[in-house]
């Protein structure tokens, strides 16, 4: 009786788990037909078929990627491999923002890979900033099961107007559900996206203690499988927005990737049980006795976080350095093989 019982508990947390990381069916789009490079001259290198860009830091330059539209609302994805060896300091992100156009109030959606010394994990952020709401900055930060530079794994945002979500490998990982008490902390302005990697040592590595060491240099990270999907605006001609993107956001708010079913919840709450180490809902340090209202108090996890460094020391506001102008720069096509 015991053994089938397990047997049967054991197949329905693999059915679980498969109807959790399901792929999306969505298109990819070409570099060239999405994207212009941002910065980092020859640190950028796209290759031959034009679906995968190789982004490199060394002691001179970081480098970049921009979205040649910007987006209200829409679901953005790109498969990353990070780099290897030994990457403290080392910052990839890829992320929406609004920053160029909007400086001192603008949103902002992250994912933010934190370098670490050799033998130590990588670790994940995802941060929430609406009306440059950074102060308030809604972050979290994750280990995974898996290491992140030994191969590619799909990195993906959601952003309707009613709740945003972060998966990895199809896998949420983070649910925001917009309320009236957020109030503009919610990003709701039209936002480019972005994918960068640059020198973090100010705050990235055991908050700044540990520097990068161009020993190591170049630090390569590769994206592939690149997806823009939303409605596209026009920076300064907004007319109707909201009525001309019903259509494109209704779409959005319909497929598999927005739809979060009790079993892909659960797959949720079992990786933010397993994997989350530092979340915004318990830095009293930062924060003092501040309640947030998008934020689900549960005891036990407060008193799990509160042993963690992350939370004794949380994460600083440095984060300029990552990007540069917005004027794309020209670059030669070139193989990454």
């Amino acid at each position: 009786m015991a053994t089938s019982t397990t047997f049967f508990i054991f197949f329905l947390l693999l059915l679980t788990r498969m109807a959790a990381v399901a792929a999306f069916d969505v298109p990819t789009t070409p570099f060239s037909e999405g994207f212009s490079h941002l910065f980092g001259n020859d640190n950028l290198i796209r290759s031959k078929d034009d679906r995968s860009v190789r982004l490199s830091l060394n002691r001179y330059s970081g480098s970049g990627f921009i979205s040649s539209e910007l987006y209200e609302h829409g679901f953005f994805s790109a498969s990353i491999k990070l780099p290897r060896d030994y990457t403290a300091g080392v910052v990839v992100a890829f992320y929406t923002s609004n920053g160029d156009i909007f400086p001192n109030t603008h949103d902002e959606l992250d994912f933010e890979f934190l370098g670490n010394v050799r033998g130590k994990d990588w670790r994940i952020q995802t941060n929430v900033y609406g009306n440059g709401s950074t102060a308030r900055g809604r972050e979290e930060r994750y280990l995974v099961p898996f290491d992140p530079a030994e191969a590619a794994h799909r990195y993906s945002i959601l952003w309707t107007p009613d709740y945003i979500i972060f998966y990895i490998d199809d896998v949420a990982i983070r649910e925001v559900v917009r309320s009236d008490s957020m109030g503009g902390d919610f990003p709701s302005k039209p936002m480019s996206v972005y994918a960068t990697i640059w020198d973090g040592s100010s705050w990235a590595t055991s908050y700044g203690k540990i520097k990068i060491n161009y020993k190591y240099a170049p630090y390569v990270s590769e994206f592939s499988e690149l997806v823009l999907r939303g409605c596209r605006v026009d920076p300064i001609q907004q007319v109707d927005t909201a009525e001309r993107c019903a259509e494109t956001v209704e779409e959005l708010m319909s497929a598999d990737f927005a739809l979060l079913t009790p079993m892909k919840r659960a797959a949720m709450r079992r990786f933010r049980e397993r994997y989350m180490i530092y979340s915004f809902c318990y830095d009293q340090h930062r924060y003092g006795n501040f309640t947030f209202p998008d934020c689900d108090y549960v005891s036990p996890e407060h008193t799990r976080f509160g042993e963690w460094g992350d939370n004794r020391f949380p994460p600083k506001e440095v984060r300029r350095s990552r990007r540069r102008v917005r004027k794309p720069s020209p670059i030669n096509v070139q193989s990454s093989e």
